[in-house]
Formats: structure tokens, sequence, C-alpha cells
């Protein structure tokens, strides 16, 4: 074996030597880093007791015991150069008011106070149609279709017959005297003829209709149908030629003027939504534009499928430009009132609690459990575990919580 072979051996297990001592450093290092925060307990916190009792006093009702029956609670110490390294910070629980914005999604729907149906009472066929095509604009009055009816037309027919009598008993009632025959037969064609003109105006013909059939005596063979309000035709049934069946939806007419937008909340925000609560509206067809508008209705069901419930807003439609069906963003600000809030990022959920970890001086953090409500993006209410001016950790709470669990004291 030459020298080569000989120096190359040395520098080999040299190496390997270098290395097996730094493996062994570095456990060693991190077997102390480990055990330098032993169980411990805290130092006891010299405390000013009217002080003390004058936070109590003005917690407004919030704050809790820490649930360990008045004895010592464990703790888990970190020391300073700790704190430093894993960036451990601290806030105060405090009372302050709360807001959350709800964010949901809405859809452009036709406000169904502003919707009329358009039928006939009478059955009979559609003869002449004046609209044709759904979406035409209509007016209040406009001519929508004729319908030739059979059964209309001998009922006006039977009103012409009793204004005959009728006319013919007022005659024979003057030539008779007040006490004959001729008066009674006057009295009871009169009651026949406000019967049969009834009944026009049942079947709804207007009154200028029915006046130009006792001006020509001669019945009106086709009868118009009118549009009761001003809108926009949105479903049309009615085709030239076909049979129309009292009751049967020939058109519908929307005015789109106002609309509606009906969002849905789900389950978890629906006790922050209630009537009054302004919202931002926006939708991708107009960007940049945002309606605002109040909650005018909380419809009193949930969706079993989408565990959600429907509010509605009312807004008004210039233009025309808020087509039904389209798709809006929604965002609901709800004031919640003074609550007591810790930032969201102290709060360790395990999925069956939620834990804190307290401050209690000395480098010693105190995991607590606690009850939680509402939450923000930022913030979250605390029901019970804590009171005004405790200080929680706010960052770097999940290296405490494994620092605490390595030493047995959460689990």
């Amino acid at each position: 074996m030459g020298n080569k072979d000989r120096n190359r051996i040395n520098f080999i297990f040299m190496a390997a030597f270098v290395l097996f001592l730094a493996a062994l450093a570095a456990a060693a290092y991190a077997l102390g880093f480990f055990k330098s925060a032993g169980p411990r307990k805290a130092a006891p916190a010299v405390q000013n007791t009217s002080a003390s009792a004058k936070s109590n006093s003005n917690s407004g009702g919030w704050g809790d015991d820490s649930g360990w029956g008045g004895g010592e609670a464990p703790s888990v110490h970190i020391s300073r150069a700790k704190r430093q390294l894993i960036n451990v910070k601290t806030t105060a629980a405090k009372i302050e008011s709360m807001q959350k914005t709800v964010r949901t999604v809405g859809v452009v729907a036709y406000d169904e106070t502003r919707l009329a149906t358009v039928n006939t009472k009478v059955a009979g066929w559609i003869e002449k149609l004046y609209v044709d095509y759904t979406g035409m604009y209509v007016r209040k009055g406009q001519p929508l279709a004729e319908i030739y009816s059979p059964e209309l037309y001998a009922t006006q027919q039977e009103y012409l017959n009793v204004l005959k009598w009728d006319k013919a008993g007022s005659e024979a009632g003057t030539a008779g005297g007040a006490g004959g025959i001729g008066h009674m037969l006057a009295g009871d064609a009169g009651s026949m003829v406000a019967a049969a003109r009834q009944r026009l105006k049942l079947y709804d013909i207007p009154e200028g209709e029915i006046k130009r059939i006792e001006a020509t005596g001669r019945p009106i063979k086709d009868l118009t149908i009118y549009s009761p309000v001003s809108g926009y035709v949105v479903e049309k049934d009615a085709v030239a030629g076909m049979e129309a069946a009292p009751g049967q939806p020939l058109f519908d007419v929307a005015d789109l003027s106002r609309v509606w937008i009906l969002a849905d909340i789900y389950e978890d925000d629906i006790s922050l939504v209630g009537t009054g609560q302004w919202a931002d509206i926006t939708l991708v067809a107009f960007p940049g534009k945002v309606f605002r508008a109040r909650i005018d209705y909380v419809y009193p069901a949930m969706s079993g499928q989408t565990r959600t419930e429907k509010v509605r807003f009312s807004i008004p439609n210039p233009g025309m430009k808020l087509k039904p069906q389209m798709y809006s963003d929604v965002l609901i600000n709800c004031s919640l009132g003074r609550r007591l809030v810790i930032p969201a990022s102290a709060v360790i959920d395990t999925g069956m609690r939620r834990l804190v970890y307290v401050d209690t001086g000395n480098g010693n953090f105190e995991p607590r459990e606690i009850t939680t409500g509402v939450s923000t993006d930022t913030l979250v209410e605390v029901l019970k575990g804590l009171k005004p001016g405790d200080r929680v950790a706010s960052e770097g709470t999940f290296l405490i919580d494994s620092e605490s669990r390595l030493e047995g004291v959460t689990k």
C-alpha cells in the first residue's frame, strides 16, 4: 500500500469522525433545548388587590375563572431567549365594538308585487294577437289579443233582449197606470237588466264596450284583452287560433322598474342578519358599480339542501339594466356591538376544544380552555374563560403549544 493510498484512508476516517462529532453536538443541543424548560411552577404574580378588584368590577359581565378550581394552574415556561427566537407576542383581551361583513351571493329576481298574469274568464278562441313575441314591452291598457267566445256572445244577446223587454215593460207600465201588470213587468225587467249588465262586467267587458252594445243594439263578436300593467311580457302562452279555457294564463307581464335581489345566508350567520341592515351589492356586468340597499325581508324558512336562509333586497332599476337571473356579490355590514375579543391567531382549535395561552408573568404561559362566540377575519369573541386585561399569546402560539405538549402540561 503506497503513501497515497494511506493518505486517502486517513482523510476518509478523519471526515467521518468530524461528521460524527457534529451529529453528537446537534443531538446534545436539541436535548438541552427541550430539557431547559422542564416543568416548573409558575412564580406567583404580585398583584395590586385594589387594582384587581377594580378590573373585576369593570368587566361588564365578561370573564370567568381559569377553570382550575382556585388551585395553581399548570404552565409552561419559555425563556426570554426562546421567546425572541420563536417571536412570541402577547395581546390583552379587551372589550371593543365588533364589526363583521357577511359575504354571500345573490340573484336578481322579479319583484313579485309587480307581476301580472293575463287570462280570460270565458272559453273561446284567440282570433288575433297584438303581442306576438316574448319580451315585448306593453303599457297599461294596451290591447294584447282578441278572443271569440260563443258564451260571451250569447250573454250579450241576452242582455240586448232584456233591454228590449225592459223598454216594453216601461211603455206598458206607463199605459196601464201605477198599479197594473205592466208596472210589475217593468220592475222585473229592470232587475234583470241590472243582473245581465253585471254579468258582462264580470266577464271583463269594459264600460265603454257595454255602452256601445246598448247604442248599436248588436253584440260584439270578439272580446279584446288589455294589459293590466305596464311592463315586459315575460311569458307568452297565447297563440293565434288556439282555444283558451277560463283561467288559463295567456300572458305574464312584469314591471322591471324595480327588482329584487335574493341572497343566501349560511346557517352560522343567520343570527347576525336582520331587516334594515345595509349591504353593498356588485355585479360582474357593471364593474366598479356598487348598489346600496337595505334588507327589507328575511324569509321564515331555511333550505334543507343548501342549509341557507334567503334575505331580500328591493332596489330601483333605472334603464332596466338589472336583468332577472343575474348573479351578484353581496356584502352585508353587521354591527355586533361591544364584546370581549382577542386576536384570532391566539386561539388553537383542537377540534374538541379551543385553547389560549395566558401570560402569567416571568415567562410562564398557562393553557386555558375558552368558549368562543362570533368570529371575524381578525378577531374572536370570548364568552367564557377570559376577562378583560388577560394577556394571551397572539404570535408563536403553536410553538408554545408544542412545548406544552412535550412537557405534558397540555394533553
